[in-house]
């Protein structure tokens, strides 16, 4: 649902004076200014009075705000929920009882002039198709879109984002290239991988060369549009029978950048077979090994599945250990060792909390082969077998959506839970 002129709603608690409208000006008092009693767009305090004014609204009908996400609501009622999401003006609900959504939309109707939208299938440029089986969220028209837009729409399509002999550096001596043209390029495919993990490395690793980008650069951007050329229609799948089972994987490519030697890691986390969270990026200093690099990473994913595991707690999910997968053997020994060694006393105090956590029984560092590491795809460019393996595990392509896929994830399942 969309609240119409939702800030216009808003309670301004702070005194603020505007000048007379023009044409709206006072005859008797000219030079006199309006104190704003509700707000009104283009104050900075607008949007803050608007979220104000619908949480307590929120509240007062009964629902529970989340303890991390303040932006999420909850209502139960004889064993029924209502989850309701809030995004500015535009309002996200849904519940396991009809009764309670219809009710919760009445209530809404009723305090605030609404636009009801229906099922969503559309929200900020993501399509989304739900059915008995799961939902399927992607970005085909947008795909489109991006490739009209930089005149890519009849290029000869590339089965990877990013070749496994790409070597990208300052290249210095190139030729230069439009940089507002460049960073519009990296721009829209940066926004397209809110459903597209599988280029997430490859435009990460070129939005490195944003401030002086040359021709190299500027084609390693072109294989990418070319690669979506080839699969527009990929998107995420969540099945509706997948389990509600939480874990992480981690993975880094030790001194992958060739200016500066910083390590390139990624993770990932899933919920079930689901696919919830994914990062790609360097590490911001220098690891002296790979144990190190490794050990870095995990921390990150650890601190990711902490704030995943808070987060469900509001919707009533408990966990115990959370497994968290790493390909090397050094630094699950090092989480797990509580012995200072020399050639690990220089890593950060704040990566430790890893061991720490694992001590405490939160996480269950596990390791698993580095062709099974599911985060491998964030960190370097893979070969297309390899490539196609990991991306089937994370993207299903639209026209597999009738009758496929649960063959596509037999796997999956198999091999990790």
């Amino acid at each position: 649902m969309d609240v119409k002129s939702a800030f216009l709603n808003g309670f301004i608690e702070e005194e603020v004076y505007v000048r007379q409208p023009p044409g709206f000006e006072s005859a008797r008092f000219p030079d006199r200014v309006y104190k704003l009693r509700k707000a009104l767009y283009g104050p900075k305090q607008a949007p803050r009075a608007w979220y104000a004014r619908l949480k307590s609204f929120l509240l007062k009908s009964g629902f529970v705000m989340g303890s991390v996400d303040k932006t999420l609501f909850l209502l139960s009622h004889g064993g029924d929920t209502t989850i309701v999401r809030i995004y500015v003006d535009d309002i996200i609900f849904g519940g396991s009882s009809h009764a309670l959504v219809s009710s919760f939309a009445e209530q809404m109707s009723r305090e605030f002039e609404m636009s009801l939208m229906g099922e969503l299938q559309f929200f900020l440029g993501l399509q989304i198709k739900q059915g008995p089986k799961g939902t399927f969220v992607h970005q085909a028209k947008y795909t489109r879109d991006i490739l009209k837009k930089f005149k890519m729409g009849d290029s000869k399509p590339m089965t990877t984002p990013i070749s496994t002999n790409t070597a990208l550096d300052a290249d210095e001596d190139g030729e230069a290239v439009d940089q507002k043209e460049f960073r519009g390029m990296i721009g829209s495919l940066l926004y397209l991988t809110a459903t597209r993990p599988d280029i997430q490395f490859a435009v990460c690793l070129c939005s490195r060369y944003q401030a002086s980008p040359r021709t190299s650069h500027r084609q390693a951007v072109k294989r990418i549009f070319r690669y979506l050329k080839f699969t527009p229609e990929l998107g995420l799948w969540y099945s509706s029978g997948s389990s509600l089972f939480l874990r992480g994987f981690s993975d880094a490519d030790h001194a992958g950048c060739r200016i500066d030697r910083e390590s390139t890691f990624g993770t990932c986390q899933l919920l079930g077979t689901s696919l919830v969270s994914w990062s790609s990026r360097k590490q911001a200093s220098v690891s002296l090994s790979t144990t190190e690099a490794e050990y870095i990473v995990a921390a990150s994913c650890c601190s990711q599945l902490l704030w995943m595991k808070a987060i469900l707690s509001d919707f009533g999910l408990r966990f115990g250990k959370i497994p968290l997968l790493v390909d090397s053997t050094s630094a699950i020994s090092v989480a797990k060792n509580p012995v200072l060694h020399s050639t690990t006393k220089h890593i950060d105090v704040r990566f430790h909390f890893l061991r720490d956590h694992n001590e405490k029984g939160d996480i269950d560092l596990v390791h698993i082969a580095s062709e099974d590491q599911l985060a491998d795809i964030f960190t370097k460019p893979l070969e297309f077998g390899a490539f196609v393996r990991l991306r089937g595990w994370r993207c299903v392509d639209n026209a597999l959506i009738k009758g496929e896929i649960e063959s596509q994830w037999t796997g999956f399942i198999a091999l990790l839970v």
